[in-house]
C-alpha cells in the first residue's frame, strides 16, 4: 500500500463536523472541451469535502458543456491504489485520478504532461513546495498537478497545559496573529529533548511512534533531515556512515528513552488515540485527533496547538502528505482534463473546499496560507493557525527519504527504514549496529 497518510487508521481517526461553504463559480478559460470526463477523486475523510467537490464539479460541467463524472474511492483496504494500478493495466477507466505521494512515480509512464496547466497556475499563484516538485515533476516535466484536497502537513500538536508545565510556552512562541515570535527561537530539538523528558516524567509521553507505518516514518524523517543526515545521496549512493547519520542517531538515542515503550508498534490511529485519551502531551499529525477531541473529548481539545517543527541544525523540515492530480496518457479527453484540473485549482475553488474541511486541507501554493479558516476554527481560537506553512515560521516542506532518487526513496519509505533505526536503539542496539544494518538494507533498495 502506498504510505501516506491515506491509512485505514486515519479515516477513523478523523470526523470534522463541518459548516457548509457558498460554492464560487471560477470561469477560469473559454469553454470548449465538451464531451465527457472522468475523475477518481480520493473519498475524503470529512463527508462534506466531497459534496463540495461533487459542487464544483458540477459548476465546471455547466460552464463548459462538458458531462463530467465524479467518482469518491476509498483508502480502505488500499482501494483508491489497487484501481489506479488497474486502470494503468487495462488502460482505460477514469480520464483524471487523484495520486497519494508516491504513485505518480510508478505510473509516471503512464501520466500525460501537464506543464502547460502548471505554467498558468504558477504563472497565477506562484510556486508549489519543493517536496511535491519532487514528488511530481518527473525529468523536467510535470506529471501530476499538487492538488489540495487531502493535502496535509504533519507538525507538532501538543497539549498546551502539560507543555507549558514543562517549560514550552506554545502560546507564547507562536501566537495566532503575529506568526512566530523570538521565542520561537528556542524552539529546538535539543528543547524538544529536554520537554519530552520532562512529559514522560509527568507520565504524559509524546505519542511518536517507531513503527512503520507513514505517520512514523514521517516524523523520523523530519528529524533526520534537520540533522543534515541523508541516508542515500541524490546520486542515489548509500550514505549512511556520516558526520550527519550519526549525529541524528545520537540525537535519536536519547529520545528514544523518552518515548512510549510500544512505540514500535504504532500504526497511524495510535498517536491520534494517545492525544484523545489525554495520555500524550504532544504528536507529530494533521488536526484529525484535535478533530475526534473536539467532539469526543472537548477539554482535550481546547488544550491543543499545532506548531511548527523544531529547529535543527540545518533548519525546520515539516513531514508533507501531498495529493496530485493527473491525466492518464490514454484518457479520451485531454482538453477537458486539464481544464477541469485547473478550474479546481483556482483559490476561490480551493478556500472554499478547506472551509468545508474546517482547514485540513492545505493548499499546495504558499499564496493560498492567508485563508481566514485557520485563525477562525475553534477551541481554542487560532488552535491551527500554524498548521499550513507561513513565511515567519522558516519551515521547509519534506518528504522523508529526500534527496534520494524517488525510485529507490520510495523503496525506503515504504520499508520504514528511518523509523525501524531508531526503534534498534530503542532495542538497544548500538549506532554502529544501526548503521551497519541500515547499509545493508539500502544496499538491497540500490542494486
Amino acid at each position: 500500500m502506498f504510505p501516506t497518510s491515506n491509512k485505514v487508521s486515519r479515516r477513523n481517526a478523523l470526523k470534522i463536523a463541518a459548516a457548509s461553504a457558498a460554492l464560487p463559480l471560477v470561469h477560469i478559460r473559454t469553454g470548449h472541451a465538451a464531451g465527457k470526463v472522468s475523475v477518481g477523486f480520493w473519498d475524503h475523510w470529512v463527508p462534506e469535502g466531497n459534496a463540495i467537490m461533487k459542487k464544483q464539479c458540477a459548476a465546471f460541467g455547466a460552464a463548459h458543456q462538458v458531462d463530467v463524472q465524479a467518482d469518491f474511492i476509498t483508502s480502505i483496504g488500499s482501494k483508491n491504489i489497487l484501481t489506479m494500478a488497474a486502470e494503468a493495466q487495462a488502460k482505460t477507466g477514469h480520464d483524471i485520478q487523484q495520486f497519494p505521494e508516491w504513485e505518480v512515480q510508478n505510473h509516471a509512464d503512464q501520466l500525460e504532461p501537464i506543464d502547460d496547466v502548471m505554467k498558468r497556475l504558477t504563472d497565477k499563484y506562484g510556486p508549489v513546495a519543493a517536496a511535491s516538485k519532487y514528488l511530481f515533476n518527473i525529468k523536467g516535466h510535470w506529471l501530476a498537478v499538487p492538488c489540495s484536497s487531502g493535502n496535509q502537513n504533519k507538525g507538532p500538536c501538543g497539549r498546551i497545559s502539560v507543555l507549558k508545565d514543562a517549560g514550552l510556552d506554545v502560546l507564547k512562541m507562536y501566537p495566532a496573529d503575529a506568526g512566530a515570535t523570538p521565542d520561537a527561537d528556542n524552539w529546538t530539538y535539543d528543547t524538544m529533548l529536554k520537554v519530552a523528558e520532562a512529559c514522560k516524567k509527568a507520565n504524559m509521553t509524546f505519542g511518536i511512534g517507531l513503527g512503520t507505518t507513514a505517520d512514523s516514518v514521517d516524523t523520523a524523517g523530519s528529524l533526520f533531515a534537520a540533522f543534515g543526515a541523508e541516508l542515500i545521496s541524490v546520486k542515489g549512493d548509500v550514505t549512511v556512515h556520516t558526520d550527519q547519520v550519526r549525529q541524528a542517531l545520537e540525537y535519536g538515542q536519547q529520545l528514544v528513552k523518552h518515548l512510549p515503550p510500544d512505540a514500535v508498534s504504532y500504526d497511524d490511529a495510535s498517536n491520534n488515540r494517545a492525544l484523545i485519551s489525554g495520555k500524550s502531551a504532544l504528536i507529530w499529525n494533521p488536526p484529525s485527533a484535535w478533530a475526534v477531541a473536539k467532539r469526543d473529548a472537548p477539554k482535550v481539545a481546547a488544550d491543543c496547538w499545532t506548531f511548527p517543527a523544531p529547529k535543527g541544525p540545518k533548519g525546520r523540515f515539516l513531514p508533507l502528505g501531498a495529493f496530485s492530480w493527473g491525466i492518464w496518457n490514454f484518457s479520451s479527453n485531454k482538453t477537458a482534463a486539464k481544464e477541469l484540473i485547473e478550474y479546481l485549482s483556482q483559490r476561490e475553488n480551493v478556500e472554499a473546499r478547506c472551509n468545508v474541511v474546517s482547514g485540513y486541507d492545505v493548499p499546495p501554493f504558499a499564496s493560498m496560507t492567508d485563508f481566514k479558516i485557520w485563525t477562525e476554527v475553534e477551541p481554542p481560537k487560532g488552535t491551527v493557525y500554524h498548521y499550513p506553512i507561513r513565511k515567519a515560521d522558516q519551515q521547509e516542506s519534506w518528504i522523508a527519504m529526500a534527496p534520494a532518487p524517488p525510485e529507490i526513496a520510495v523503496q525506503a519509505y515504504n520499508r520504514g527504514t528511518m523509523p525501524t533505526m531508531l526503534a534498534k536503539l530503542q532495542s538497544g542496539q548500538s549506532i554502529k549496529q544501526v548503521q551497519d544494518w541500515a547499509q545493508d538494507e539500502l544496499e538491497g533498495f540500490t542494486r
